[in-house]
């Protein structure tokens, strides 16, 4: 599927749809997606690439395919898929178990939102990234209509009441909870912070779905915070 298209955007969003019912489908969806835009950058074959907190392995799965030498690192092994643990390591993304400049490509899908300290998080990725090397983070920022997560889009009214809203509508236990394993991460501030180190440069700063013009929507103030729903950075590791 070319990107951006709206072709791609409407695969994409009734994939998302679905995730809850048929997550398999969705997340080889959004795996091959995301490989297709690294390799718009870098060719994935032989290369090293590093999946961060990548749950189950849909993405590293994706990159083997496509001939990299995939690992994945995941702080809880819980979210590991049975039986397909080979070359998966439990691991926590501030601190992960790795020379500097380790790896061609550092991939990190939909965890900044999920980190207390995302600076951090962001220096730790950039520390094992080879100098000129790729480094793939986006995240749902809070603002946006998926922002809640799965008590979305209730979470406008405040985290509490849609937390407890989701609970009493569907009678199980919310698994995000706001300040916990769910943070108020901004698409402004964090633009902000990666413009201001001296160790990256933006190569992409998009909207990760829009069919048109999704670099567009980041650079206006406000309106970015809502409307660029998942924030992608696309970022190279300076010498």
């Amino acid at each position: 599927m070319r990107d951006p298209s709206f072709r791609r955007s409407l695969a994409l969003f009734r994939a998302f749809l679905r995730e809850q019912d048929d997550p398999h489908t969705a997340y080889e969806l959004l795996a091959r997606d995301a490989a297709d835009q690294i390799e718009r950058h870098v060719r994935l074959d032989g290369r090293i690439v590093l999946d961060v907190g990548g749950g189950r392995g849909y993405f590293t799965r994706e990159f083997r395919r496509r001939g990299a030498h995939g690992y994945l690192f995941e702080p809880d092994p819980a979210e590991l898929a049975p039986g397909r643990r080979a070359g998966a390591v439990v691991a926590d993304g501030y601190l992960l178990p790795l020379a500097d400049g380790a790896a061609d490509v550092c991939f990190s899908s939909n965890v900044l939102e999920h980190v207390r300290d995302p600076a951090t998080f962001l220096s730790e990725l950039v520390r094992v990234t080879r100098p000129g090397g790729l480094i793939y983070v986006s995240f749902t920022n809070w603002l946006s209509p998926w922002g809640g997560h799965e008590w979305a889009p209730w979470h406008y009214l405040g985290a509490e009441r849609a937390r407890a809203r989701y609970e009493r509508r569907t009678g199980r236990t919310a698994k995000h909870r706001l300040g916990e394993n769910l943070f108020a991460i901004g698409v402004g501030p964090t633009l902000r912070h990666v413009r201001e180190r001296g160790d990256v440069e933006i190569v992409s700063a998009r909207s990760r779905y829009w069919p048109v013009f999704p670099g567009a929507v980041t650079r206006v103030p406000v309106l970015r915070e809502f409307a660029t729903w998942n924030l992608l950075l696309l970022l190279r590791r300076c010498p």
